[in-house]
Protein backbone atom coordinates (compact mmCIF):
# COMPACT_ATOMS: atom_id res chain seq x y z
CA UNK A 1 0.00 0.00 0.00
CA UNK A 2 2.93 2.28 1.03
CA UNK A 3 4.80 1.83 -2.22
CA UNK A 4 2.19 1.85 -4.54
CA UNK A 5 1.12 5.41 -2.77
CA UNK A 6 4.89 6.48 -3.23
CA UNK A 7 4.36 5.25 -7.21
CA UNK A 8 1.09 7.47 -7.21
CA UNK A 9 3.01 10.90 -5.75
CA UNK A 10 5.95 10.37 -8.09
CA UNK A 11 3.61 9.97 -10.91
CA UNK A 12 1.88 13.39 -10.07
CA UNK A 13 5.07 15.04 -8.96
CA UNK A 14 6.09 14.43 -12.96
CA UNK A 15 3.02 15.16 -14.12
CA UNK A 16 3.01 18.80 -11.93
CA UNK A 17 6.92 19.65 -12.05
CA UNK A 18 6.20 19.80 -16.36
CA UNK A 19 2.77 21.41 -15.32
CA UNK A 20 4.59 24.39 -13.62
CA UNK A 21 7.30 24.31 -15.85
CA UNK A 22 4.87 25.04 -18.68
CA UNK A 23 3.37 27.53 -16.83
CA UNK A 24 6.62 29.52 -15.87
CA UNK A 25 7.61 29.66 -19.53
CA UNK A 26 3.76 31.08 -20.36
CA UNK A 27 4.53 34.21 -17.85
CA UNK A 28 8.08 35.02 -19.81
CA UNK A 29 9.99 32.59 -16.53
CA UNK A 30 12.16 30.35 -18.65
CA UNK A 31 14.67 29.67 -16.53
CA UNK A 32 16.42 26.52 -16.80
CA UNK A 33 17.31 26.40 -12.87
CA UNK A 34 13.77 26.10 -11.88
CA UNK A 35 13.26 23.58 -14.02
CA UNK A 36 15.67 21.44 -13.01
CA UNK A 37 14.57 22.53 -9.33
CA UNK A 38 11.12 21.52 -10.33
CA UNK A 39 12.53 18.33 -11.39
CA UNK A 40 14.98 18.07 -8.51
CA UNK A 41 12.03 18.40 -5.78
CA UNK A 42 10.09 15.38 -7.63
CA UNK A 43 13.51 13.39 -7.57
CA UNK A 44 13.34 14.20 -3.72
CA UNK A 45 10.54 11.93 -3.03
CA UNK A 46 12.52 8.97 -4.29
CA UNK A 47 12.96 9.00 -1.02
CA UNK A 48 9.52 7.91 0.10
CA UNK A 49 10.12 4.57 -0.98
CA UNK A 50 12.52 4.09 2.04
CA UNK A 51 10.49 3.41 4.93
CA UNK A 52 8.14 2.24 2.05
CA UNK A 53 10.24 -0.74 1.26
CA UNK A 54 11.57 -0.86 4.85
CA UNK A 55 7.77 -1.46 5.85
CA UNK A 56 7.45 -4.19 3.49
CA UNK A 57 10.74 -6.42 4.18
CA UNK A 58 9.83 -6.23 8.10
CA UNK A 59 6.53 -7.67 6.61
CA UNK A 60 7.82 -10.41 4.81
CA UNK A 61 10.32 -11.10 7.58
CA UNK A 62 7.41 -11.33 10.15
CA UNK A 63 5.53 -13.84 8.17
CA UNK A 64 8.84 -16.05 8.34
CA UNK A 65 9.45 -15.88 11.56
CA UNK A 66 5.56 -16.90 12.74
CA UNK A 67 6.22 -20.18 13.44
CA UNK A 68 9.77 -19.89 14.87
CA UNK A 69 9.34 -17.17 17.25
CA UNK A 70 6.02 -15.51 17.68
CA UNK A 71 7.44 -13.19 19.99
CA UNK A 72 10.15 -11.35 17.36
CA UNK A 73 7.85 -11.93 14.39
CA UNK A 74 5.22 -9.30 16.57
CA UNK A 75 8.36 -7.13 16.89
CA UNK A 76 9.01 -6.88 13.54
CA UNK A 77 5.28 -6.46 12.41
CA UNK A 78 4.88 -3.84 14.87
CA UNK A 79 7.99 -1.85 13.10
CA UNK A 80 6.73 -2.84 9.29
CA UNK A 81 3.81 -1.30 10.52
CA UNK A 82 5.34 1.94 11.93
CA UNK A 83 7.59 2.23 8.21
CA UNK A 84 4.76 2.03 6.51
CA UNK A 85 2.70 5.24 7.95
CA UNK A 86 6.05 6.98 8.25
CA UNK A 87 5.84 6.62 4.51
CA UNK A 88 2.00 6.91 4.12
CA UNK A 89 2.36 10.20 6.15
CA UNK A 90 5.02 11.24 4.01
CA UNK A 91 3.40 10.94 0.94
CA UNK A 92 0.27 12.73 2.00
CA UNK A 93 2.21 15.59 3.05
CA UNK A 94 4.53 15.65 -0.88
CA UNK A 95 0.42 15.28 -2.20
CA UNK A 96 -0.72 18.10 -0.57
CA UNK A 97 2.01 20.16 -1.86
CA UNK A 98 1.31 18.92 -5.66
CA UNK A 99 -2.01 19.45 -5.24
CA UNK A 100 -1.26 23.46 -4.39
CA UNK A 101 1.41 23.61 -6.87
CA UNK A 102 -1.28 22.51 -9.27
CA UNK A 103 -3.62 25.14 -8.08
CA UNK A 104 -1.11 28.05 -8.78
CA UNK A 105 -0.77 27.26 -12.08
CA UNK A 106 -4.37 26.14 -13.08
CA UNK A 107 -5.91 28.21 -16.06
CA UNK A 108 -2.89 29.10 -16.90
CA UNK A 109 -0.81 30.23 -13.72
CA UNK A 110 -4.21 32.03 -12.99
CA UNK A 111 -3.53 32.13 -9.28
CA UNK A 112 -0.03 32.32 -9.27
CA UNK A 113 -0.48 35.93 -11.53
CA UNK A 114 -3.22 37.20 -9.08
CA UNK A 115 -1.53 36.34 -5.92
CA UNK A 116 2.09 36.28 -6.20
CA UNK A 117 3.05 38.47 -8.69
CA UNK A 118 6.40 38.85 -7.63
CA UNK A 119 7.91 41.97 -9.78
CA UNK A 120 4.63 43.56 -8.30
CA UNK A 121 5.73 42.68 -4.82
CA UNK A 122 9.18 43.47 -4.88
CA UNK A 123 8.44 46.95 -6.32
CA UNK A 124 5.66 47.79 -4.33
CA UNK A 125 7.37 46.00 -0.84
CA UNK A 126 8.70 49.70 0.50
CA UNK A 127 4.88 51.08 0.54
CA UNK A 128 3.27 48.02 2.31
CA UNK A 129 6.17 47.32 4.71
CA UNK A 130 6.41 51.24 5.49
CA UNK A 131 2.49 51.20 6.28
CA UNK A 132 3.30 47.84 8.39
CA UNK A 133 5.02 49.96 10.93
CA UNK A 134 1.51 51.74 11.56
CA UNK A 135 0.39 47.81 12.73
CA UNK A 136 3.23 47.74 14.61
CA UNK A 137 2.85 50.73 16.61
CA UNK A 138 -0.96 49.97 16.96
CA UNK A 139 -0.68 46.49 18.94
CA UNK A 140 1.95 47.66 21.01
CA UNK A 141 0.81 50.26 22.17
CA UNK A 142 -2.38 48.40 22.84
CA UNK A 143 -1.36 45.21 24.42
CA UNK A 144 0.24 47.61 26.93
CA UNK A 145 -2.68 49.13 27.38
CA UNK A 146 -4.83 46.25 27.18
CA UNK A 147 -2.40 44.37 29.74
CA UNK A 148 -3.63 47.21 32.44
CA UNK A 149 -7.27 47.87 31.49
CA UNK A 150 -8.06 44.33 31.44
CA UNK A 151 -6.35 43.81 35.26
CA UNK A 152 -8.97 46.35 36.38
CA UNK A 153 -11.67 44.67 35.07
CA UNK A 154 -10.81 41.17 36.70
CA UNK A 155 -10.51 42.83 39.63
CA UNK A 156 -13.65 45.05 39.69
CA UNK A 157 -15.38 41.78 38.97
CA UNK A 158 -13.84 39.92 42.06
CA UNK A 159 -14.85 43.19 44.19
CA UNK A 160 -15.96 41.74 47.39
CA UNK A 161 -19.08 41.93 49.48
CA UNK A 162 -22.36 43.84 49.12
CA UNK A 163 -20.75 46.74 48.34
CA UNK A 164 -18.74 45.56 45.39
CA UNK A 165 -22.25 44.21 44.32
CA UNK A 166 -22.40 47.40 41.85
CA UNK A 167 -18.80 47.40 40.67
CA UNK A 168 -19.30 43.80 39.87
CA UNK A 169 -22.78 44.51 37.88
CA UNK A 170 -20.70 47.32 35.85
CA UNK A 171 -17.92 45.13 34.85
CA UNK A 172 -19.71 42.21 33.99
CA UNK A 173 -22.00 43.70 32.02
CA UNK A 174 -18.77 45.82 30.00
CA UNK A 175 -16.99 42.19 29.30
CA UNK A 176 -20.33 40.74 28.45
CA UNK A 177 -21.14 43.42 25.69
CA UNK A 178 -17.44 44.02 24.49
CA UNK A 179 -17.28 40.19 24.34
CA UNK A 180 -20.56 39.79 22.10
CA UNK A 181 -19.19 42.44 20.03
CA UNK A 182 -17.27 42.24 16.83
CA UNK A 183 -14.35 44.10 16.56
CA UNK A 184 -14.85 45.51 13.10
CA UNK A 185 -18.24 46.92 15.03
CA UNK A 186 -16.43 48.52 18.02
CA UNK A 187 -13.44 50.28 15.74
CA UNK A 188 -16.12 51.28 13.32
CA UNK A 189 -18.59 53.00 16.32
CA UNK A 190 -15.19 54.31 17.79
CA UNK A 191 -13.58 55.38 14.75
CA UNK A 192 -16.52 57.12 13.23
CA UNK A 193 -19.15 57.94 16.50
CA UNK A 194 -17.01 59.54 19.15
CA UNK A 195 -15.67 62.62 16.58
CA UNK A 196 -19.41 63.44 15.79
CA UNK A 197 -19.58 63.95 19.31
CA UNK A 198 -17.14 67.16 19.20
CA UNK A 199 -15.76 66.96 22.95
CA UNK A 200 -13.15 68.83 23.93
CA UNK A 201 -10.55 65.75 23.90
CA UNK A 202 -12.14 63.66 21.56
CA UNK A 203 -11.96 65.51 18.25
CA UNK A 204 -8.24 65.87 18.77
CA UNK A 205 -7.94 62.74 18.70
CA UNK A 206 -6.36 60.70 15.25
CA UNK A 207 -8.02 57.61 13.84
CA UNK A 208 -4.91 55.66 14.88
CA UNK A 209 -5.56 57.02 18.60
CA UNK A 210 -9.04 55.92 18.07
CA UNK A 211 -8.11 52.33 16.82
CA UNK A 212 -6.01 52.22 20.13
CA UNK A 213 -8.55 52.76 22.11
CA UNK A 214 -11.43 50.12 20.17
CA UNK A 215 -9.23 47.40 20.19
CA UNK A 216 -8.26 48.10 24.24
CA UNK A 217 -11.60 48.63 24.79
CA UNK A 218 -11.92 45.47 23.07
CA UNK A 219 -9.65 43.08 24.17
CA UNK A 220 -9.57 44.69 27.50
CA UNK A 221 -12.70 42.32 27.67
CA UNK A 222 -11.15 39.05 26.69
CA UNK A 223 -7.93 39.99 28.31
CA UNK A 224 -9.90 40.33 31.84
CA UNK A 225 -11.51 36.73 31.56
CA UNK A 226 -8.06 35.74 31.53
CA UNK A 227 -6.81 37.09 34.63
CA UNK A 228 -10.25 36.22 36.46
CA UNK A 229 -9.67 33.01 35.62
CA UNK A 230 -5.85 33.08 36.49
CA UNK A 231 -6.41 34.92 39.92
CA UNK A 232 -9.50 31.93 40.70
CA UNK A 233 -6.96 29.26 40.15
CA UNK A 234 -5.04 30.16 43.02
CA UNK A 235 -5.50 28.38 46.06
CA UNK A 236 -7.76 29.81 48.36
CA UNK A 237 -5.72 29.04 51.72
CA UNK A 238 -2.91 31.85 50.00
CA UNK A 239 -5.63 34.43 50.16
CA UNK A 240 -6.82 33.48 54.00
CA UNK A 241 -2.90 33.38 55.00
CA UNK A 242 -2.71 36.99 53.68
CA UNK A 243 -5.95 38.19 55.25
CA UNK A 244 -4.65 36.42 58.65
CA UNK A 245 -1.66 38.65 58.10
CA UNK A 246 -3.78 41.86 58.25
CA UNK A 247 -2.97 41.78 54.13
CA UNK A 248 -6.20 44.00 52.87
CA UNK A 249 -8.37 42.85 50.20
CA UNK A 250 -6.15 44.64 47.76
CA UNK A 251 -3.09 43.96 49.36
CA UNK A 252 -3.30 40.19 48.97
CA UNK A 253 -4.13 41.04 45.06
CA UNK A 254 -0.94 42.88 44.46
CA UNK A 255 1.74 41.02 46.48
CA UNK A 256 0.42 37.33 46.44
CA UNK A 257 -2.39 36.44 44.49
CA UNK A 258 -1.79 38.36 41.26
CA UNK A 259 1.91 37.40 41.07
CA UNK A 260 1.24 33.74 41.32
CA UNK A 261 -2.22 34.17 39.01
CA UNK A 262 0.43 36.23 35.98
CA UNK A 263 2.73 33.31 35.83
CA UNK A 264 -0.22 30.63 35.22
CA UNK A 265 -1.77 32.74 32.08
CA UNK A 266 1.03 33.87 29.98
CA UNK A 267 0.48 31.52 27.17
CA UNK A 268 -3.30 32.05 27.16
CA UNK A 269 -2.28 36.24 27.28
CA UNK A 270 0.14 35.48 23.97
CA UNK A 271 -2.48 33.85 22.47
CA UNK A 272 -5.00 36.81 22.72
CA UNK A 273 -2.13 38.79 21.67
CA UNK A 274 -1.60 37.10 19.00
CA UNK A 275 -4.96 37.70 17.59
CA UNK A 276 -4.85 41.63 19.04
CA UNK A 277 -1.89 41.53 16.06
CA UNK A 278 -3.69 40.23 13.24
CA UNK A 279 -7.36 42.37 14.27
CA UNK A 280 -5.57 45.41 13.56
CA UNK A 281 -5.79 44.91 10.02
CA UNK A 282 -9.29 45.93 10.89
CA UNK A 283 -8.13 49.45 11.40
CA UNK A 284 -8.79 50.43 7.77
CA UNK A 285 -12.05 50.31 8.21
CA UNK A 286 -11.93 54.03 9.54
CA UNK A 287 -9.04 55.59 7.54
CA UNK A 288 -6.12 54.56 9.22
CA UNK A 289 -3.57 54.22 6.58
CA UNK A 290 -1.80 51.06 7.90
CA UNK A 291 -0.35 48.13 5.93
CA UNK A 292 -3.67 46.22 4.25
CA UNK A 293 -5.07 49.78 3.25
CA UNK A 294 -2.01 50.24 1.47
CA UNK A 295 -2.35 47.13 -0.04
CA UNK A 296 -5.67 47.39 -1.55
CA UNK A 297 -4.59 51.48 -2.51
CA UNK A 298 -1.82 48.98 -4.85
CA UNK A 299 -3.98 46.35 -5.45
CA UNK A 300 -6.62 48.81 -7.05
CA UNK A 301 -4.01 50.31 -9.05
CA UNK A 302 -2.63 47.19 -11.01
CA UNK A 303 -5.80 45.41 -10.81
CA UNK A 304 -3.59 42.37 -8.98
CA UNK A 305 -3.42 41.23 -5.24
CA UNK A 306 0.24 40.70 -4.91
CA UNK A 307 0.74 43.70 -2.82
CA UNK A 308 -1.86 42.05 -0.13
CA UNK A 309 -0.26 38.67 -0.02
CA UNK A 310 2.84 40.92 1.00
CA UNK A 311 0.75 41.61 4.13
CA UNK A 312 -0.58 38.40 4.99
CA UNK A 313 3.22 37.29 4.69
CA UNK A 314 4.34 39.74 7.62
CA UNK A 315 1.43 38.96 9.61
CA UNK A 316 2.31 35.36 9.62
CA UNK A 317 6.25 36.04 9.75
CA UNK A 318 5.81 38.24 13.41
CA UNK A 319 2.85 35.71 14.66
CA UNK A 320 5.44 32.16 14.14
CA UNK A 321 7.72 33.04 16.46
CA UNK A 322 5.39 33.74 19.57
CA UNK A 323 2.80 30.90 18.48
CA UNK A 324 6.16 28.61 18.87
CA UNK A 325 6.68 30.61 22.51
CA UNK A 326 3.23 29.97 23.22
CA UNK A 327 3.68 26.15 22.74
CA UNK A 328 7.42 26.32 24.49
CA UNK A 329 5.74 27.99 27.57
CA UNK A 330 2.76 25.26 27.27
CA UNK A 331 5.12 22.55 27.21
CA UNK A 332 7.19 23.62 30.63
CA UNK A 333 4.24 24.52 32.82
CA UNK A 334 2.62 21.02 31.53
CA UNK A 335 6.20 19.67 32.77
CA UNK A 336 6.18 21.40 35.80
CA UNK A 337 2.84 20.32 36.67
CA UNK A 338 3.70 16.80 36.03
CA UNK A 339 6.88 17.01 38.33
CA UNK A 340 4.42 18.36 41.26
CA UNK A 341 6.37 21.56 41.28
Amino acid sequence: MAILAAVLVIGVGLFTAATVSDGLASVGFDESWATYGLYGVVAAFLLLFVPAFKGYSGASKADRLVGIDIAEARAETAAARESAWVALGYTVAAAIVLIFGLFLVANEVAVGKTFFNFELIFETFHLVGAAFWMNVEIFVIAEILVLVWGLLIAVARLAPGKAGAPVRLIATAYVDLFRGLPAIIAIYLVGFGLPLTDLPVLRDMTPTMFAILALTLTYGAYVSEVYRSGIESVHWSQTAAARSLGFSHLQTLRFVVVPQAVRRIIPPLLNDFISLQKDTALVSVIGTVDAFNQAKIVASNHFNLSSVTTVAVLFVLITIPQARLVDKLIERDQKRMRAGG
